[in-house]
């Protein structure tokens, strides 16, 4: 729901500040500070428009459509709305509730998958809570426990490869206590001697859920590369 209330806000806010046309190639004249004040109203929240509508899921959306019925209501010509206003706000409701709900079946399964071919891969070791990892190195310090704070250099990426959190182009390590991250890093720390470097696979029941984090979608299933430095006393 998340999701789908930021996507809504996102299309209120563009719609009661901008006006715009089907037509983006259309002549733009700014004589007056008025005309540079709606052209700079309008071109400011296109751009964050558009952005948001890379995070609505389902299949893209058809911006001529979406341009047609903003200016529409824009202009208030209800002569040529093809549904009710009320009907309208349901609509957006139900639509995207049923294709988040969709998006996240099919993240989950592709993830289920994923680790089901993944565990029967040589060096990868599945825990009992679905957790699987592989040993790059192996280092000979202590372990972590749950309460301890620990210094970590890592990679965090989705199965596709893409990285969404990395230490190392931060440029230092990062510092947390193993009480307060996703359960797959409070289990998959403590299993490794400071000096370890190691590979886990974390499943969305371990990680974020069906809730997701900024760029990783619901239900996601994550990849991290971790290098356990220390623990901090």
């Amino acid at each position: 729901m998340k999701r789908i209330s930021v996507f809504v806000a996102a299309a209120i806010v563009a719609a009661g500040v901008s006006a715009t046309s089907c037509d983006s190639k259309k002549s733009v004249n700014l004589k007056t500070a008025v005309d540079s004040a709606s052209y700079a109203l309008g071109l400011a929240n296109g751009e964050g428009f558009a952005a948001n509508l890379k995070t609505v899921p389902g299949k893209p959306i058809d911006v001529d459509l979406l341009l047609a019925g903003m200016e529409q209501g824009l202009k208030s010509d209800t002569g040529s709305y093809k549904m009710a206003i009320a009907e309208a706000q349901n609509f957006i409701q139900t639509y995207f509730m049923r294709a988040q709900a969709e998006e996240l079946n099919s993240v989950k399964a592709e993830g289920e998958k994923f680790l089901e071919e993944n565990k029967t891969k040589t060096g990868v070791i599945t825990t009992e809570s679905g957790l699987q990892y592989q040993v790059i190195t192996e280092g000979t310090g202590e372990k972590p426990t749950a309460e301890d704070r620990v210094k970590v250099h890592y990679i965090g990426t989705l199965l596709d490869g893409t990285e969404f959190d990395s230490s190392y182009t931060r440029g230092e390590p990062a510092e947390f206590s193993l009480s307060g991250v996703i359960r797959g890093w409070t289990e998959g720390i403590q299993i490794m001697p400071v000096g370890s470097k190691y590979v886990f696979w974390i499943p969305s029941d371990l990680a974020y859920g069906d809730r997701g984090s900024q760029n990783i979608k619901p239900g996601s299933t994550l990849k991290f590369e971790v290098e356990l430095l220390d623990i901090v006393k």
